[in-house]
């Protein structure tokens, strides 16, 4: 199940965070076209340098990995994959040049190849990223199931980077081959961008990646009508924050609490820390020393038995695929992490139960509000 075969060689492959019985695969059609047009095509030879932008955890990386190619991600978790997949597949890890999105690069490549990402946005300021490191030679081929490339995906690369097109289908797979033109002037990336709540004038900053970056997402919105306060919280933890919104309200709620950013995007930490800088720090409403922030898969790198409130909004998607397995994991290390007598918040779509699986694993659960499509809901360690 976890051997993935192609033209470059065979590899054993994990999905990261390993989970029990996982049924899914590390990677998908798309890397494999990707890397049979490579070969079919006699794109790469031994001197190509090589960018490889958004690669899930490590199909494309570590098969190229002999090239000695740099892998950029915005994702903690992927950086993780790429790194223990190639370790697993005995390849020294200094063969891979990894970088998170919002670090500058600073060669120009001969190839560039790109797992088209969930969001528009993301690939938009990818693509503006990457133009000032091509020339007229560099080849440049993306990749994504069908379903995920559109029209609109078309258009980005053919305003940003040149002429388009699209392969035929194979194994529900498309290939997005662009060439790119010196002499476009298509501009610069509209992100990071801001928006301003409605119920004052702070505006919140979002680089591209950030979850619901143009306005505050309704469930964020509804937990804010209900942040808890309590004198008791000596150490509250906003668990993927994104741009730190809830995490702000708490520390305003809670001014003697030390609060930890925690979220798996950079550029979700990123976007925390310069809102919490100019919407804390710089009014005076807040120290430095209060705040931490850390890019980690769900609480690693927390003391267990040290906190006494995890705020959660989880996301329920890790990539393309849609499941509650990020949320079951976060709320079974909030328990871990959380004091006796801590409290774990969460707000989600009423559809999505998490009452049952809360009220398992605390013994207890909840309901603080609901409306029709959101519920927030609080467990309390025993």
């Amino acid at each position: 199940m976890n051997t993935f075969n192609n033209p470059h060689g065979e590899f054993t492959l994990n999905r990261y965070p390993l989970q029990k019985d996982d049924q899914l695969r590390a990677w998908d059609a798309a890397d494999e076209f990707l890397l049979l047009h490579l070969q079919d095509q006699r794109i790469i030879t031994e001197e190509s340098n090589i960018l490889i932008i958004n690669d899930g955890f490590g199909a494309l990386t570590v098969s190229l990995v002999s090239h000695k190619p740099t892998s950029i991600n915005d994702s903690y978790l992927s950086q993780i994959a790429i790194m223990e997949n190639a370790k697993h597949n005995q390849f020294s890890t200094d063969n891979i040049i990894l970088s998170d999105t919002l670090q500058p690069l600073s060669d120009v490549y001969d190839v560039v190849l790109i797992k088209i990402p969930k969001n528009l946005a993301m690939l938009e300021d990818e693509l503006f990223r990457i133009r000032h490191h091509c020339n007229e030679n560099t080849v440049i081929v993306a990749g994504a199931m069908t379903k995920h490339i559109h029209t609109s995906t078309l258009k980005l690369f053919e305003r940003i980077i040149g002429p388009t097109r699209s392969t035929l289908a194979r194994k529900k797979a498309r290939l997005i081959i662009s060439q790119f033109n010196p002499s476009l002037k298509p501009g610069s990336s509209p992100y990071p961008s801001e928006y301003t709540l409605d119920a004052n004038e702070d505006s919140y900053f979002n680089h591209a990646n950030v979850f619901s970056r143009e306005s505050l997402d309704i469930g964020s919105r509804f937990m804010l009508q209900h942040i808890p306060q309590s004198p008791h919280y000596k150490h509250i933890v906003d668990l993927a924050c994104g741009n730190g919104v809830l995490g702000i309200a708490l520390a305003n709620k809670n001014p003697q609490a030390q609060v930890t950013f925690i979220d798996e995007s950079f550029m979700a930490i990123a976007s925390a820390k310069h809102n919490v800088q100019h919407l804390l720090m710089n009014q005076n409403k807040a120290n430095t020393n209060r705040f931490t922030f850390k890019v980690t898969d769900c609480l690693q790198g927390i003391e267990k038995k040290s906190l006494d409130l995890v705020l959660n909004n989880p996301p329920f998607h890790q990539h393309h695929v849609v499941g509650d397995f990020i949320a079951r994991q976060m709320f079974k290390e909030s328990k871990d992490k959380l004091k006796s007598g801590g409290e774990l918040w969460v707000v989600g779509n009423r559809h999505l139960g998490y009452h049952v699986r809360l009220k398992k694993l605390f013994g207890n659960c909840q309901s603080i509000a609901s409306n029709k499509k959101f519920v927030i809901l609080k467990s309390v360690k025993k």
